[in-house]
């Protein structure tokens, strides 16, 4: 069902707490084969729900913060109940011990800091939910479970001072900017466990920091590429597509390159994604639908109205047209070959350090870092 991520150690603490132990009544399961999230009712169809909620699928528990409660899926799905295996690499990741206080950012169907609670120990995991409506729901759950987990409605990015200091911080919502906040709130040696990522793309990496003995900073390695819903203070806000491309794509200005679109897009999580989101900051870029052999991928800069097109086409050469002040193909383009000579580095060779000056990334050793 985890795909090998269940190890020995957490075994009890699923065994405890199923996912399906939390899941509401309605879900939207996401189907693999129809590439799409699917309403099942547990009322009208048990099997199937039980199904769903036993198989490694993300399963989406709200749409649009709540907004729309029917049965249909809504516009932008806002909180869910992650995949199994991701949940339980994420776990290894935090590297929990009984006895350790733990504060998650996102309580959610709060299954995460039951799954906690079970090797912490009742009363040292406090969950943090931004939504009312959820945060409620997480506390009917919790009570369910003997009021093992302490639900908190309020605030992620603000931490949870009042039960400082904390062993472990985990989010299980992605992050654009970790705040020092919870540096401050985590002991020395503790460790800070999220998803993080940068405005390129939705796709997020595994952070896994320790706080320094000082308590100044937090530093770590990526284990691993995810995708999170974002943390709502932090979603993305583009501005549609026709304020920045006025008039027609021929209006920027035009080159080429010998860049394949299988070398440059790759797949969806593929690393050097995640190394030009790195270096080119404050750009988001959309990788179009392939129509007869060609692949439009367009940038925007989120700082001003600068854009950039690069289209593939199988069999022939890449054009390329940018508009505005920043050259958004042209530092793309510079970033992917930078990353193929460092060997094609993934998701794992990268490393993110928190201060409280900001945050600096790093490839290697933390030594040869650059801000954001």
């Amino acid at each position: 069902m985890v795909s090998g991520a269940l190890s020995s150690d957490w075994a009890p603490a699923y065994a405890a707490v199923p996912r399906s132990a939390v899941l509401p009544d309605l879900i939207w399961p996401f189907d693999m084969a129809a590439g799409t999230s699917v309403p099942v009712s547990k009322a009208e169809d048990p099997d199937t729900w039980q199904q769903y909620a036993d198989a490694d699928v993300p399963i989406v528990t709200q749409w649009d913060d709540g907004a729309n409660p029917g049965t249909e899926p809504g516009h932008v799905p806002t909180s869910s109940a992650s995949m199994p295996s991701v949940v339980f690499r994420m776990l290894q990741d935090l590297d929990l011990h009984p006895g350790h206080k733990v504060l998650e950012i996102g309580a959610a169907t709060l299954w995460n800091s039951l799954l906690m609670a079970h090797r912490a120990g009742p009363g040292n995991v406090t969950a943090m939910e931004v939504d009312e409506a959820l945060a409620a729901a997480a506390r009917t759950t919790a009570g369910r479970f003997g009021d093992a987990v302490q639900v908190v409605h309020g605030d992620g990015l603000q931490g949870h001072p009042a039960g400082a200091p904390y062993d472990r911080i985990m989010a299980t919502c992605g992050l654009r900017a970790i705040p020092f906040t919870w540096v401050e709130q985590c002991r020395p040696g503790g460790l800070i466990v999220a998803p993080w990522g940068t405005n390129y793309s939705h796709v997020d990496a595994v952070a896994r920091l320790v706080v320094a003995p000082d308590g100044n900073s937090a530093s770590g390695r990526f284990t691993g590429p995810v995708e999170f819903m974002k943390l709502r203070a932090q979603r993305l806000q583009v501005g549609a597509h026709s304020d920045y491309v006025t008039g027609s794509v021929a209006d920027g200005d035009e080159t080429s390159t010998t860049i394949t679109e299988e070398q440059f897009v790759g797949h969806q999580f593929g690393p050097q994604r995640f190394a030009i989101g790195l270096r080119v900051p404050q750009c988001f870029h959309v990788v179009a639908a392939k129509e007869d052999g060609a692949r439009p991928v367009w940038f925007y800069s989120l700082t001003d109205r600068s854009w950039a097109c690069a289209m593939f086409r199988d069999g022939d050469t890449a054009r390329v047209w940018q508009h505005g002040p920043r050259r958004l193909w042209d530092d793309a383009a510079h970033t992917y070959h930078w990353w193929v000579r460092q060997g094609h580095p993934d998701q794992t060779r990268f490393g993110l350090t928190v201060t409280p000056d900001g945050e600096r990334v790093w490839l290697d050793d933390p030594a040869n870092s650059w801000a954001l």
